[in-house]
């Protein structure tokens, strides 16, 4: 096993969100402060999941650190995605911050009864945005240790 980051190393972060726009904003938002974060994104519910198992095309795929996860998505929805992540006996330990622009207060609870380490509603505004992405990824490099991946 080796550490995904000791506070001055890059891990491995897995974008699930089927809107282009915000995939943008969220490689912008990582290029823009320099995050050497390395990011990979998938489109929909059930590639997250192949991704996360290794399967078919992401036999080769690396376990991320951290999980940026939509809860609205194609085939699987994001809500199912995080119950088998955290249902998983190799997943579980993989912090999930759930980045929607859901407010709803049923999405929230779910999200908190399902394990999800944080929720985050993503702000419109691009500035806005790129902060709250800053944000996340100070607080999982900089002050949360992480464990080490699988």
């Amino acid at each position: 096993m080796t550490a995904p980051a000791d506070g001055n190393s890059p891990i491995e972060v897995l974008l699930v969100e089927d809107d282009p726009g915000d995939v943008l904003m969220t490689r912008e938002a990582f290029e823009e402060h320099k995050l050497r974060n390395r990011l990979t994104v998938v489109s929909d519910g059930a590639e997250a999941l192949a991704y996360l198992r290794h399967e078919g095309q992401y036999a080769d795929s690396v376990t991320p650190d951290l999980i940026l996860l939509d809860l609205n998505l194609p085939r699987i929805d994001g809500r199912e995605v995080l119950e088998e992540i955290k249902k998983d006996e190799q997943l579980c330990r993989i912090p999930v911050v759930v980045l929607t622009t859901s407010q709803a207060d049923e999405d929230i609870l779910r999200s908190y009864q399902l394990h999800a380490n944080a929720y985050v509603t993503k702000p419109v505004d691009f500035e806005r945005f790129i902060s709250v992405v800053r944000q996340i990824d100070e607080f999982f490099v900089s002050v949360v240790k992480l464990p080490p991946r699988g």
